[in-house]
């Protein structure tokens, strides 16, 4: 199979995104001329970043923000949740608003172009949300379970368009429920119905494990999503919590078949694009984490290479975002192979994790 270019698939995906959208949104020219500016906006970061990067400084065109620990749904075996990063009430320590904008106009400063919000339920912190719309330079895609759209969130999406849902879903119905609650698959469709009533654009986030594959991937599932509107599809592979949940992460034959199968939804709907993580890393050498190609902020500011690699040795609230992209954690990382040496496949971090505790303790042992 030819190999694939995400980066290059991303470039394009954004300026075909943006004609699809010019074509499907005449009676909307909000929404046209926010895309049309947008694209400009991209091409402008990215001019940034190469020119930090021929003074030997490698920005990253993605973030990764979790702006709340807190959530409203307990979906069977959420990693967040299971490693304490994730819980009912609102832990004080999380950062402000005004903290949060502070890293988003930084990240503009350096280049980024996109930063995508995460929890918890990001859609808890409507403050945050609210700040990242007086940035339109970025896109703020919002990893959201899709229970919280209601009618003061779609006059701010209406407001920002650089604010774009992208709902949690398992599958249909049966497999969306199971995971996350009884209930829930109703609620998210009625969101994203009402995304469309508006003309506001969304995606979806699918998190594949071996009992949905089969589902996420077919054909039936792919169109409903577009009927309604979407626009984005991500496949993230489900990382086990614990050794009682890896029987449902898939194997190196269900990433083959996956590999297949986003082939083909590429080819037959080039009206959307689809994402894999960390399926399409292979085409760029490797894991992308630790700020090869993007890093994580969690809630309560702590520099970590990935939301499923969750350890820290810089907090942005003690420096800048550029200095935590320097961080002694960061620098190991991409400096000994661990990201892009041979692994048996999934999230690298995930299965490396001992290497990683142990950078951690060698830094602080020499800190």
């Amino acid at each position: 199979m030819e190999n694939f270019d995400l980066a290059k698939y991303l470039s394009n995906g954004v300026e075909n995104l943006v004609k699809n959208i010019l074509r499907a949104t005449l009676k909307d020219p909000k929404e046209s001329a926010f895309m049309m500016k947008y694209s400009r906006s991209v091409k402008e970061a990215a001019k940034r970043r190469a020119d930090l990067k021929k003074d030997g400084e490698h920005i990253p065109p993605f973030l990764i923000a979790s702006i709340t620990s807190s959530c409203n749904l307990h979906c069977a075996g959420c990693y967040a949740r299971h490693n304490q990063a994730c819980c009912d009430s609102s832990p004080v320590e999380q950062l402000s608003d005004a903290e949060w904008l502070k890293i988003f106009n930084e990240a503009k400063g350096l280049g980024i172009s996109f930063i995508l919000l995460a929890g918890g339920e990001p859609m808890l912190r409507r403050d945050v949300i609210s700040a990242a719309g007086s940035v339109p330079e970025i896109l703020f895609p919002i990893f959201t379970n899709g229970t919280m759209i209601d009618d003061a969130y779609l006059s701010l999406f209406e407001k920002h368009r650089n604010l774009v849902p992208v709902f949690s879903i398992e599958g249909h119905k049966e497999k969306t429920d199971s995971r996350r609650g009884e209930g829930v698959y109703g609620r998210l469709i009625d969101g994203m119905e009402r995304m469309l009533k508006n003309h506001l654009i969304f995606g979806a986030s699918v998190t594949v494990t071996r009992e949905n594959l089969g589902e996420v991937f077919s054909r039936d599932f792919v169109e409903d999503l577009n009927s309604r509107g979407c626009k984005v599809v991500f496949y993230v592979e489900y990382v086990p919590v614990s050794a009682s949940t890896a029987s449902l992460a898939p194997t190196d034959e269900d990433r083959a078949l996956m590999e297949q199968n986003m082939a083909k939804l590429r080819a037959s709907y080039p009206e959307m694009i689809f994402i894999a993580f960390p399926g399409d890393e292979k085409s760029t050498g490797g894991c992308l984490a630790a700020g090869r190609g993007f890093f994580h902020i969690n809630s309560h500011g702590g520099a970590e290479p990935c939301p499923f690699s969750p350890y820290s040795d810089i907090n942005v609230r003690e420096t800048s975002l550029r200095e935590a992209l320097k961080s002694d954690l960061f620098r190991a990382l991409q400096n000994e192979s661990i990201l892009t040496g041979e692994h048996i496949g999934g999230c690298v971090l995930f299965e490396q994790k001992n290497k990683v505790e142990a950078i951690i303790e060698r830094n602080k042992q020499n800190g």
